[in-house]
């Protein structure tokens, strides 16, 4: 019997709790990601909110794999009852082979839109002008994580089902390696968006090489997880 995505996730978000060194501080990280307050998550699970409180830091004993069971439970129940978009989007990272802690978010759009909205939702200011101003998708993805464990080939992969895209990178601190990477891809996205740097940390000939390939380059740094949030409303 094939395994739901909401199995798989399940399975993914117990283990990472009940192995982790801090159990308190792993669940706090994906109720968060969740965007699950401590009180909703308690009222799901039909306890007051401080003994969630307690487990998150580490005032009780590590939760149990039935605890933690329950409160992973609680946490898909709750995504699913908002329309289960959280569990869509882990689904589509997890289908595509890759770890979460690599891409952040993989998304296919309804219909192509103008990047201009893409950059609206991110607060980002362009600085190249590429040769293509719509897209059908994003891929946001850690940039150290992506530079430093991904293959070329797997780097083709973060284009999910086209390169008419835009490819974001966070924890960015030049943007030297990113660009360097978009160089050996073939064909480059549509856009290249570097999170959490502004124009004077940019590296110095960034914009060339945007030029060099064709596709927009622009920067932001607002707030991730608001971040997200918006590009995920996009159509």
């Amino acid at each position: 019997m094939t395994a739901t995505p909401r199995a798989d996730l399940a399975r993914r978000i117990a283990g990472e709790i009940t192995l982790s060194d801090d159990p308190g501080a792993t669940l706090r990280k994906w109720r968060t990601d969740f965007d699950v307050s401590q009180t909703e998550l308690a009222g799901q699970l039909d306890v007051s909110s401080s003994v969630v409180s307690d487990y998150e830091s580490g005032r009780r004993e590590s939760p149990g794999i039935g605890v933690v069971r329950r409160m992973v439970e609680a946490l898909l129940d709750i995504d699913e009852s908002r329309g289960g978009g959280r569990i869509r989007q882990y689904a589509r990272v997890l289908s595509a082979g890759f770890d979460s802690e690599i891409v952040l978010d993989l998304q296919e759009y309804a219909t192509t839109i103008p990047l201009d909205d893409l950059y609206e939702a991110m607060d980002a200011t362009e600085l190249v002008r590429g040769d293509q101003d719509r897209i059908s998708g994003h891929t946001v993805l850690d940039s150290v994580e992506a530079i430093t464990r991904l293959s070329s080939d797997e780097f083709y992969r973060l284009y999910g089902q086209s390169t008419n895209r835009a490819l974001v990178f966070t924890a960015v601190s030049r943007g030297e390696s990113p660009l360097v990477a978009m160089r050996v891809v073939n064909p480059t996205p549509n856009a290249v968006v570097l999170h959490g740097i502004s124009e004077e940390e940019l590296w110095d000939y960034a914009p060339k090489l945007a030029r060099i390939d064709g596709f927009s380059l622009a920067i932001t740094s607002k707030n991730l997880d608001e971040m997200l949030d918006d590009m995920r409303a996009l159509p």
